[in-house]
Order: C-alpha cells, then sequence, then structure tokens
C-alpha cells in the first residue's frame, strides 16, 4: 500500500493509451482537472518521465497494473516487460494523486483514518458526469476520507493550493448527493470506518481516468491498479499561504442530507457587508434585535446549490386598494427570480389564487421591460387534504423526489401561533391569505428541501425562527408573531432590500472561483465565462423604480382611479429605497 508508506514523494495515477487516442485524452484531463491533474505526458514509446524522477521505467516502476481491452479489465500485472513492442506506440499519462497530500493534511494536525487502520483509501464511482471529449466519457471517481467536524476548514485550507494533488474536497456531507448509496462498499480500494463526530469529506481522483479508458473501450490500455501508484523523486511541499482574502470558509448548508459548502473568505465579507447594509431600520422598528449573523450568506450557499427554487410573496395590508397587496415584496421576488434565471436555475411564484391576475401582469411586465429573460410559472395552492402539501412539493407525493431544492418567503403574510395571519397593527387578514405556510410547515420533514424567509417586522412567513425577539422588541409582537419557522431568517429594514440583497449574493457566490469550483465538483470549466449575463440579471434602480411604476398602476382606490404612491413600507422610493439599491450594487462591484 502506498499510502503513508512512501509519504515524502509525490505519487501519480498512470493510464497508457495508444497515440491516436493521446491528444483526445489529454484534452479530457485538460477539461477535468480536478480529478486528472496532467504532470506529464510522454512521447510514444517514451518509458522515462524525466520531470517527475531521473531514473524510471513505468514498465516497471509501479507495484501492480491492469490491463484493458475493449473496456474489459482482463488482468493484473506485476510488470509490463512483456509488452514493451506495443508500449513503442502508446503514450503514458502520469496524473496527479490525492496520497501526495496526505502528509499536508498531517501536519494540519488532521488525522487520516485510513492510515490509523492500516488500509488503502476508499474510492468510489459517482452520479457526476466530466466533461466529455470525443470517445472520453465518465462519470467522476472520488476518494473519501472521513475528518473531524472541527477539522474540516483545516482539512480544505491544506489542499486548496495542491492542485497537482486534486487541490481542496469537492464535496463535504452526506454521500447520497454524490450517487454513492453505501460507504461501507467502495468500488475501488477498502472500507474506511468513520469515528464519532467525522464528516465524510470527498476529493476528486484519478481513478476517474480508468473509467474513462473502461468506456473508450480502446483494444488495449493499461492503468495503475488502485493504491498502486508511480511514485516521483519530487518531494511533497505543503501549500503555500494564500492571501488572507482567499482562504476558504466552510459553512454548514443543510443537515437533512447534511451538506457543507465553500466560499472564500473575500467573498464571504462581502455578504456580510450586504447582510448588515440592509439591516438598517428606517421604520425604527427594533429589527436589530431579530437579525441573526450570516443568514444572508448560508441561505445564499444553499440557494446556490439547489436546482429548482419556489417563490412566494404577498402581504395584503392596503385594503382601500384592489388588490390590496403591499408594493413590498413582488419587486424583491423578481429580483431573485431574474438572479436564478440567469444562474440557469428553475424557478416558480406561488401566490394567493385572489391575486393571481395582479402577479400574472407584473411578470408580463417583467419579460417585456427585460427585468426577467422569461415568464416564471405562477403557481397557488390550496389546501384540499392532509397530503396537499406533500402533493405539491414532491413528485406524486413522494419525499424521495422533491420538486423544489428550496424555498424562498419574501414578505409573505406568515401564520401566528393563534392560527391567524395579522398585518403590523394587529388587523387579521386571514380571509386574504391562501395556506401557504403548509409547504413550509411540509418542507421541514422533507430531506433536500431547505427554507428562507425574509421579513421586516416579525409577522412575515419563516420568521417563527426569531417568534421570542419579535414578542420581546416589536410593537404589538405578542400577537402577531410569525410562528412558522424558515432554515434561514434574512431580517432588513425593508424586505425588498432583503430580495435585492440575495441576488447581489447570488452573483457573488457565482463569481467566486473557489465556490464555483466547489459547485461544479471540480470537473468542467470555471463558468466566469457568462459573468456579463449574471451582472446583467443584478438589481437596478431603474429596473425596480420600473417595475414600482408598474405596481402602481395595477391597482385602483376603491371609487377612484387614483393609486399608491412611489413608495414602499411608507418610505419614498427616490432617496431612501434607490440609495440602498445603490449601496447594494457598490459593494457587490468593488
Amino acid at each position: 500500500i502506498s499510502t503513508g508508506v512512501r509519504d515524502c514523494y509525490k505519487q501519480a495515477n498512470v493510464v497508457i493509451l495508444h497515440k491516436s487516442l493521446a491528444d483526445d485524452f489529454e484534452k479530457f484531463c485538460r477539461a477535468n482537472n480536478g480529478p486528472l491533474p496532467l504532470l506529464y505526458r510522454s512521447k510514444p514509446g517514451d518509458w522515462k518521465c524525466p520531470p517527475l524522477s531521473s531514473d524510471s521505467d513505468i514498465r516497471t516502476d509501479c507495484l501492480q497494473y491492469k490491463i484493458y481491452e475493449h473496456g474489459a479489465c482482463t488482468g493484473s500485472l506485476k510488470s509490463l516487460e512483456e509488452y514493451s513492442e506495443q508500449l513503442k506506440d502508446m503514450v503514458t499519462f502520469y496524473l496527479g494523486c490525492s496520497f501526495s497530500f496526505e502528509k499536508a493534511v498531517q501536519n494540519a494536525g488532521i488525522p487520516i483514518r485510513n492510515v490509523e487502520q492500516k488500509c488503502n483509501i476508499s474510492m468510489y464511482k459517482t452520479a457526476v458526469p466530466c466533461y466529455s471529449v470525443s470517445t472520453f466519457c465518465c462519470n467522476l471517481v472520488v476518494t473519501m476520507r472521513p475528518i473531524p467536524e472541527s477539522k474540516l476548514e483545516a482539512a480544505v485550507l491544506a489542499t486548496s493550493e495542491l492542485k497537482e494533488a486534486h487541490g481542496a474536497p469537492i464535496h463535504m456531507g452526506d454521500p447520497g448527493l454524490l450517487g454513492i448509496p453505501d460507504l461501507s462498499k467502495p468500488d475501488y480500494g477498502d472500507p474506511v470506518h468513520l469515528h464519532p463526530g467525522d464528516i465524510p469529506v470527498f476529493w476528486a481522483c484519478g481513478v476517474t481516468g480508468v473509467e474513462a479508458v473502461i468506456n473508450c473501450r480502446a483494444p488495449l490500455a493499461f492503468t495503475h491498479s488502485p493504491g498502486c501508484m508511480f511514485i516521483t523523486d519530487l518531494k511533497n511541499d505543503n501549500a503555500t499561504v494564500r492571501s488572507s482574502r482567499e482562504v476558504p470558509q466552510v459553512h454548514c448548508i443543510s443537515q437533512d442530507p447534511l451538506h457543507y459548502s465553500i466560499v472564500s473568505a473575500e467573498a464571504a465579507q462581502k455578504i456580510k457587508t450586504l447582510e448588515t447594509l440592509i439591516g438598517t431600520d428606517p421604520g425604527d422598528r427594533g429589527i436589530i434585535h431579530l437579525r441573526c449573523q450570516d443568514e444572508l450568506l448560508k441561505a445564499c450557499l444553499s440557494i446556490s446549490h439547489a436546482r429548482s427554487v419556489l417563490i412566494t410573496t404577498g402581504f395584503p395590508t392596503h385594503f382601500t386598494y384592489e388588490p390590496p397587496e403591499e408594493n413590498d415584496g413582488p419587486p424583491g421576488a423578481l429580483a431573485i427570480a431574474a438572479m436564478l434565471q440567469a444562474l440557469e436555475k428553475e424557478v416558480a411564484i406561488v401566490t394567493d389564487q385572489r391575486a393571481m391576475n395582479l402577479n400574472k401582469k407584473i411578470i408580463e411586465e417583467a419579460v417585456q421591460l427585460g427585468i426577467l429573460k422569461r415568464p416564471v410559472p405562477l403557481l397557488s395552492y390550496q389546501r384540499e387534504n392532509a397530503n396537499s402539501a406533500l402533493m405539491f412539493l414532491c413528485e406524486n407525493g413522494n419525499p424521495g423526489r422533491p420538486r423544489f431544492d428550496h424555498l424562498i418567503a419574501i414578505e409573505r403574510a406568515g401564520m401566528a401561533a393563534d392560527g391567524n395571519y395579522y398585518n403590523a397593527r394587529k388587523v387579521n387578514i386571514k380571509h386574504l391569505v391562501d395556506p401557504i405556510d403548509e409547504l413550509f410547515l411540509a418542507a421541514q420533514t422533507i430531506p433536500g428541501i431547505t427554507t428562507t424567509g425574509v421579513g421586516d417586522g416579525g409577522n412575515e412567513l419563516g420568521m417563527g425562527k426569531v417568534k421570542d425577539a419579535v414578542k420581546k422588541h416589536i410593537k404589538n409582537g405578542d400577537v402577531i408573531a410569525c410562528d412558522v419557522e424558515a432554515n434561514f431568517t434574512i431580517v432588513a429594514g425593508v424586505s425588498n432590500w432583503g430580495g435585492y440583497a440575495i441576488a447581489c449574493a447570488l452573483y457573488i457566490l457565482s463569481t467566486c472561483e473557489i465556490h464555483d469550483r466547489y459547485l461544479r465538483k471540480a470537473v468542467g470549466f470555471p463558468q466566469l465565462s457568462k459573468k456579463m449575463v449574471w451582472l446583467l440579471a443584478l438589481p437596478s434602480v431603474t429596473k425596480e423604480e420600473k417595475l414600482l411604476k408598474t405596481l402602481v398602476r395595477l391597482r385602483v382606490r376603491s371609487g377612484k382611479t387614483a393609486s399608491l404612491e412611489m413608495e414602499v413600507d411608507g418610505l419614498p422610493f427616490y432617496n431612501t429605497h434607490s440609495l440602498m439599491i445603490e449601496k447594494l450594487l457598490q459593494e457587490v462591484q468593488q
């Protein structure tokens, strides 16, 4: 076993292919440099690799080899010397290996469980597709190392700069999120047992190259046997120290399934600044007492990982207007929807049946104004039986197949402890509100659905997480406090500001190279080429002014043709809200 024994020297995975396939395989490696960091490509028939070893012979320098014929493994060999003639027309690829970073991990004070247990590392096939090139296509293979939860960030820091040894982890948490059904049954290597408090941490693995060889069905190919790598003459170095702003941070974004994400310190700090900005309390309501630190960051990391997002908004409180919705909520909801569309995520909006027509018109105008790329599906929810919420959220009501990964409520009337819905003045508005809270309550029981609530007064859906503070510090809080929790609670001076901040934070995460690599599992290419599309999706003063004018125009006052002023939460759009948007954008673009 190579691990732990020769930990002073860099090791390499080996793939040997016919020269006619070599160019395509190199492109495949370049396109998937997380699992396949290319250290050296030989010339046809060259058995040496001068940059890695002064006196090597690839025919004999691995402890064991595998031979593949037309995609099938036909045996193991101690030496390739009997194939010397065929090897004259073959090219050897030396690929980085995660065993090369184990010394750096140990130096960081992190236990290496497979060394402790005197066994090989565990390797698993995943459901994550690599970027395909010609005949080379396969799913990512990963190694798993159990890491104590308190050491997760240290493990990321120790490995993130060691790009030639696969770099930072590509997943931390539940193996099912990678499509791995059972950690006790690795596809390669040995099972490694987790200690209490350990988290399974997964790194891209060079055995991905073996899977690519199998799938390309080459007439003849060779690889090292897993765990029997080529040992170079190069010493393992510790990672170079990054600047403090590039240091990766680890955050838990879900407990069920357990899931951690990675972001740079610089991106995290920007998002924390956004959270502070929107926490300004222009109405002097006492919302400072409701704020939970880093909720914007964690919520947006979770949304960043989501495939499909459901947004809800609507707070009927202007009873002299038809419909009675206030101006706070829909603009923020559409700002989030616009960024989610730019990030190529599925997004839908659910609202009250009586407000469907208003929301349909707002969405149509948002498309015409160029704020949305395309119409957002508009849904309504009614309780018909005990399983209504489950049927709405999951395919055929199956909790194992949720339609949405994340639910966001922004300025949405929330149910109080007595089952009613109240505005800030303690007026019961239950007759105007559909029971969308039930979706958030059901989501608490469905693994894989995470929720976020955005509010500015404590009576909004999702604010149940801070209901004790609402009752203590907010006027009428003992009556109006929402009782329904969200996983993440974003408190803003005005709820629209929370929506703008989510859109800006998602942009910051998408342009963070550390987060982008983790999101795409280190396969394929960086997504930064799409930066301009994301930039155009950000909220702006002009966009929000047009949306607000649309909202104003779509409602009439009872018995009159006059409509609401250009204000949100009693505050004028110009100077107050426009200034906030400019401050958020300034932070994003610094």
